[in-house]
């Protein structure tokens, strides 16, 4: 079983993708569907693009998922074909198109909107309850975070990474408040995370509401494989099903580490991260899970591992 992992924000980097679009002819397809559901020059913004202009929240979604969704092109015209998926956060709708829940022009239109929820819900939380932001926890994991951060307020466990790193969520203040407490439980570090806003936590929970009438209008069909959702850790159902998590995915913590053993559980033959940078990858070879996800995101990454196809 072959399974694509799909990355998400925070992956971006100057010309992404660019390699692909100069080889693939799909890929070039891709882009001129992503000009239109995207209502922009996608080309200009991840070639062109300074590191700058890709970090904010409403050019990162987008141009993540179509250089995800380009990884993903260039796979497939190399004969690699997956029977399961699963995306990181926003990689998730990457996911869902490999998966044919989504098509690529909804997908794209979902997370262009999604980025633009998110880019001003980060001024309007400020607002309400002063400095906000995200910070990783290093040494500790999921469990002992979710104890130490019982009856804190304002903070949360967000990304549950792997078994000794997860980032938590809130405002500076219900950060600050919970330091003590997890550093008690273990945790060797707590790094602040540049980010614009506290993801996959209840102050998200604007954002989560609106990308409820965003999907709405969306189809979605039933999975045709394998495809698994960041806030269960299990296996989607349904195209409803889908629906349903991306919106509770906005304000519940990325289950990463859990969904990992949950695709371990079927002895995956390889994985492929389909995507800018080698996240996904890294956090494999660290989960203690059988097998390897080998990085899929540029040309060189495929030139690498196809001549042991």
């Amino acid at each position: 079983m072959v399974v694509f992992l799909f990355p998400g924000q925070g992956s971006q980097f100057p010309g992404m993708a660019k390699d692909l679009y100069e080889k693939y002819d799909s890929v070039k397809a891709l882009f001129d569907i992503a000009d239109d559901a995207c209502e922009r020059d996608m080309k200009a913004l991840l070639f062109d693009g300074s590191a700058d202009d890709l970090k904010e929240t409403e050019n990162a979604q987008p141009a993540i998922v179509l250089a995800s969704l380009a990884a993903r092109e260039a796979l497939l015209a190399e004969g690699f074909v997956s029977a399961g998926a699963a995306g990181h956060s926003l990689g998730e709708y990457s996911a869902m198109v490999d998966a044919g829940v989504l098509t690529p022009e909804d997908a794209l239109r979902a997370v262009t909107a999604r980025g633009e929820l998110m880019a001003e819900a980060g001024a309007q939380i400020t607002a309400e309850k002063g400095d906000i932001g995200m910070a990783a926890v290093i040494g500790i994991g999921p469990d002992a975070v979710r104890e130490a951060l019982e009856g804190q307020v304002d903070v949360w466990s967000a990304n549950e990474n792997g078994p000794a790193q997860v980032a938590i969520g809130g405002t500076k203040a219900g950060m600050d408040g919970a330091a003590d407490a997890i550093k008690a439980a273990g945790a060797r570090r707590i790094i602040p995370l540049k980010v614009s806003c506290p993801f996959h936590t209840p102050l998200m929970a604007g954002p989560a509401e609106s990308m409820k009438s965003v999907l709405a209008d969306i189809t979605f069909s039933n999975p045709v494989k394998s495809v698994w959702s960041n806030v269960s850790a299990a296996v989607v159902k349904s195209g409803d099903e889908a629906r349903t998590l991306l919106v509770e995915q906005v304000t519940h913590p990325v289950r990463w580490m859990d969904l990992m053993a949950s695709i371990a559980e079927s002895s995956p033959s390889a994985l492929y991260e389909a995507g800018p940078g080698k996240v996904l990858a890294g956090l494999w070879s660290k989960s203690g899970q059988n097998g390897t996800c080998f990085p899929a995101g540029t040309v060189g990454d495929l030139d690498t591992f196809k001549e042991n196809k």
